[in-house]
């Protein structure tokens, strides 16, 4: 295995530049978005190469910030119960602060600066319908710059998932 330098810095942008990720690289991420619980050794026995080179690779994928490996509670167990997408249109000076405001709230699981209809977009997670209620009028309703706020309720999700297709 060839260790690979760390990402460089671009001057012109934030961040870092993409990692080129190889076949084996591709393999790790594959196995363990199958089971992310998978060991090295298992990963290693199913690919083909020695646990070693699983180890540096991840520890290299991770402090690169390229990959986390995290437990993720599904909403259901963290007792949130209702999901809603919101579209938001804002006075546009006050976007900004108002996309702040809002990924701010523990609520708000995905807030996402749009075009088209809505100024912003933003998935969010309610223990109930009252708790909805309370988010709509004491949080949304206080905020300045926004103008209107649209909420579509999910009534069944029928795909939750963090899997990525890694090119």
């Amino acid at each position: 295995m060839v260790d690979r330098p760390a990402p460089k810095k671009d001057s012109t942008r934030t961040g870092s530049i993409p990692v080129e990720l190889d076949a084996t690289d591709r393999e790790i991420l594959r196995s363990l978005g199958q089971d992310g619980r998978m060991s090295n050794t298992d990963i290693a026995r199913r690919i083909g190469v020695t646990e070693t080179t699983i180890r540096k690779r991840l520890a290299a994928l991770i402090e690169g910030d390229y990959v986390n490996i995290v437990a993720v509670p599904t909403p259901k167990l963290a007792g949130l119960t209702v999901s809603a997408i919101l579209g938001f249109s804002v006075e546009l000076r006050s976007l900004s602060a108002v996309a702040q405001a809002l990924v701010e709230q523990p609520e708000v699981r995905y807030c996402g600066i749009s075009t088209g209809r809505y100024d912003l977009i933003v998935e969010a997670f309610f223990a109930d319908h009252e708790h909805l209620v309370d988010f709509v009028t004491n949080v949304l309703g206080r905020m300045d710059g926004v103008t209107n706020v649209e909420t579509s309720l999910i009534l069944k999700i029928e795909k939750f998932s963090y899997e990525w297709e890694i090119p």
